[in-house]
């Protein structure tokens, strides 16, 4: 009996571990019920035949579903939103890469084997649980309390299930979880047919911009800029000021500036959700959609901008692997980072800074020609660590090599990472220093004959904004030319160089779509007929 009572216990700890991680408290959630079921009916299963194999499924369930249930909390920490195996499986490489631009290929393969260890060792003391040197008998006392927990598990279970709850710490989680992931397989499934469908039916068609002609289009994503950053009284005394420095130094160089928010299809990660909701004007929020697209026949502005006159270029400095994606936008250049002549360090995951990526940009890949270029800078993304000033002087950046002494400046990630608060102040310093590398750029790249778009990519994880963030990102446009922003005006955004605050931003898929109908064929035919007359 003692061995049934623990073992039910160590069952509910385990199935309501990551509720308590997800919710951060204990309490109401105390009692899972399918513990007492699955701890008693093994207590009660033969030893062998098709006891044997029913206990190995309920191992084997409740091992999936535990680490289901932990891969939802870490989703919901990292992205705000539930784990989806039908999208979310491709990741996990991607959160190997991620450990190990941190923490170093040595530690996140150390982690990762320290992780499936201890998976193993549970399941291991689980399956030792669950397997009774003997079978419990009816007719003792320890057989008769296992048959009473298998049927008051069942009983609250069913009753989970009709939507009663006549315990408020009762949860049913085993449940609950793999009905969730059913449903959305299921679900995720019928949608997938459906946006192919939609894909095939009602293509967005490539479409030249005579408006934009001879003109270079400079779009620049700034990793986790998010309205948390300018909107959040944590941050916002970091960023404002450079914004008011931005709008003032632009003006003071003849230059005109636009702002507005748009909502990105992801936060906390995925950055390349958001790269591809811009340019194919689809609205591109998981990765099943993102294959289906770049797989499809599916226009994006390097075919609008091709189509205009324009040199394609993509300058990914993240990008360290093969990236075949570069090739399905059909860019006439892909510039990721072995391709970049850097001579400094990498500063922990990020490969190099944005200064010297945007000055890189500048004089090596601007000229000859009209050109279009998707530029992502990295500086901003986590960890966070250094900080780097930006250097007044662009004559000393050359190959990088000026940016030796920050290879080990400030706290490594292990030691930032834990305390919140400074992990928060360092996510507001490295946003302000994308901006104001970027501002800074901008204002000696543009001119009459250029528009540059300046957007976040996505908000950041929800520690940094919290659970009831928007995924707004701000959307900064600039050029020597007020014309060229006169559209953006009619959709909202605001002279200057912030924002203003909305909850109903529209999606970062419109950008597109705003270009062809402000730059198109048939606008500009309007306009040309317009002053005809």
């Amino acid at each position: 009996m003692k061995k049934l009572l623990i073992i039910t216990l160590a069952l509910n700890a385990m199935l309501l571990a990551p509720l308590w991680w997800r919710f951060g408290e204990l309490f109401p959630r105390l009692l899972a019920w399918e513990a007492l079921g699955v701890a008693g009916l093994c207590m009660l299963l033969p030893q062998r035949g098709i006891g044997l194999g029913l206990r190995i499924a309920l191992l084997v369930w409740v091992m999936l579903t535990v680490l289901i249930g932990l891969g939802d909390a870490a989703t919901q920490q990292a992205f705000g939103r539930s784990l989806n195996l039908y999208l979310d499986i491709p990741l996990l490489r991607s959160v190997y890469h991620l450990l190990d631009g941190n923490l170093g290929r040595f530690a996140a393969t150390l982690l990762l084997i320290i992780g499936a260890g201890l998976i193993g060792l549970v399941a291991w003391a689980m399956w030792r649980w669950l397997s009774p040197t003997h079978r419990y008998s009816l007719s003792a006392r320890s057989g008769q309390l296992a048959l009473v927990l298998v049927a008051l598990s069942g009983l609250m279970s069913v009753l989970e299930l009709a939507g009663q709850r006549p315990l408020a710490v009762g949860r049913t989680p085993l449940l609950d979880t793999t009905g969730f992931q059913i449903e959305q397989v299921v679900t995720t499934h019928h949608a997938r047919q459906a946006f192919r469908q939609r894909l095939a039916e009602t293509p967005i068609m490539a479409q030249p911009l005579p408006g934009l002609e001879q003109r270079d289009v400079l779009l620049v994503f700034i990793e986790s800029y998010g309205v948390t950053a300018i909107q959040d009284p944590r941050y916002r005394d970091a960023v404002l000021p450079t914004l008011h420095e931005m709008r003032e130094r632009l003006e003071a160089a003849g230059l005109h500036l636009v702002s507005g928010v748009l909502e990105a299809p992801v936060r906390g990660g995925q950055s390349w959700l958001s790269h591809a909701t811009t340019l194919s004007g689809l609205w591109i929020d998981n990765q099943l959609w993102y294959r289906l697209m770049l797989e499809s026949d599916q226009s994006t502005l390097v075919d609008d901008f091709r189509a205009t006159g324009q040199r394609t270029l993509s300058v990914m400095p993240a990008i360290t692997m093969a990236w075949p994606e570069g090739e399905a936008y059909g860019f006439d250049e892909i510039h990721a980072a072995s391709d970049i002549d850097y001579a400094g360090p990498p500063l922990n995951w990020v490969t190099m800074p944005d200064q010297f990526t945007l000055d890189y940009f500048q004089r090596h890949l601007r000229e000859p020609g009209p050109v279009f270029a998707q530029i992502a800078l990295i500086s901003s993304h986590a960890p966070w660590t250094p900080i780097l000033p930006v250097l007044d002087d662009w004559e000393m950046i050359g190959d990088g090599a000026v940016f030796a002494p920050w290879e080990n400046a400030g706290d490594p990630p292990e030691v930032l990472w834990q305390e919140i608060e400074r992990i928060r102040d360092h996510y507001a310093w490295s946003v302000d220093y994308s901006l104001k590398a970027a501002a800074r750029w901008a204002e000696r790249a543009a001119n009459k004959d250029s528009l540059i778009i300046l957007i976040g990519d996505h908000q950041a994880a929800p520690l940094i904004t919290g659970e009831n963030s928007t995924n707004g990102v701000p959307v900064h446009i600039i050029s020597g030319d007020a014309t060229l922003l006169a559209p953006f005006l009619a959709h909202g955004f605001v002279p200057g160089s912030v924002p203003e605050a909305t909850d109903d931003a529209p999606g970062m898929h419109r950008l597109r779509h705003w270009l062809q109908q402000a730059f198109g064929e048939q606008t500009q035919s309007a306009i040309s007929a317009g002053a005809a007359q």
